[in-house]
């Protein structure tokens, strides 16, 4: 079967293949050269006996500390350490992963939204919403995983030092009731506690606004460390990275445009909270 076909629709590698699967073997071998069961191993690790066997068999992606957890139990020596940085990378469809790793990196990170809320600020319940209703319909395994890296990359926001985060959010964004009136309210209440911190700013362009530099859709903008700058442009299948300077500077100039176009983060703030309080 061709490396194609071993992927799902939208890029993602499919479960009990790829990265994934060399992980689930290796672990294998090494709890039975161990002479433990998977519940022992499970037992030791925090973990059930139903997922070390998705681990071993590919199906599902574990984290970093379980990997850590799983080399020091079985005595590894850093060999299931080494799989980490691969790990990380294959829980996200294939076209997001270099993204992934810039914004893992990012001393600041600019996100524009017209749809749904962005994945940095989603809530687990909202973010499990999204995956669901995705077509083609992914698989509960797939799910779970994405929903686990999507939380995984808000790390971001404690990360030291602090990386300058900003949001411009469409407003039919924060009414959208994805997931449910439950769902859309825990997420409105996450938006209001993340937008309280002081590297955080989030803006809601609103419908009443006669002016709009960016009617073409999300992007995001990324700078690293060493003051690169890069655009992030989302699409079905062919999402980019933007590295030419002229293409990035144009973003930008929609960034900038974007915000200025839109509430000032404490009116945004205030009219997420009269969203909450009219439900």
């Amino acid at each position: 079967m061709s490396e194609e076909a071993q992927e799902d629709q939208d890029g993602q590698e499919a479960p009990g293949s790829g990265i994934p699967l060399v992980f689930g073997r290796v672990l294998k071998r090494l709890r039975v050269q161990a002479g433990l069961e998977r519940a022992e191993l499970g037992r030791r690790t925090g973990y059930s006996a139903a997922t070390i066997t998705s681990y071993e068999v590919g199906r599902r992606i574990p984290n970093a500390k379980f990997i850590r957890q799983a080399d020091e139990v079985l005595g590894a020596g850093g060999i299931l350490v080494d799989f980490i940085e691969d790990m990380e990378k294959a829980q996200y469809p294939t076209y997001f992963r270099d993204a992934a790793a810039l914004e893992k990196q990012a001393v600041a990170l600019h996100v524009f939204a017209v749809q749904a809320v962005p994945g940095l600020l989603q809530t687990e319940e909202y973010a499990r919403a999204v995956f669901t209703m995705w077509r083609p319909m992914l698989d509960e395994e797939t799910i779970e995983q994405r929903v686990a890296a999507r939380l995984t990359r808000q790390e971001i926001f404690t990360r030291k030092p602090a990386p300058t985060v900003t949001f411009v959010m469409e407003e039919a964004v924060v009414r959208r009731q994805l997931g449910g009136l439950g769902v859309w309210r825990g997420q409105l209440e996450q938006i209001l506690l993340v937008g309280q911190r002081r590297n955080v700013e989030i803006q809601i362009m609103p419908y009443a606004r006669e002016e709009h530099a960016a009617l073409s859709g999300n992007f995001t903008l990324i700078e690293t460390g060493k003051g690169r700058r890069i655009a992030y442009v989302p699409a079905y299948k062919v999402s980019r990275l933007v590295t030419d300077r002229s293409t990035v500077r144009e973003v930008e100039e929609k960034y900038g445009l974007l915000r200025a176009q839109a509430l000032p983060p404490r009116e945004s703030l205030a009219f997420v909270e009269k969203l909450l309080g009219e439900t």
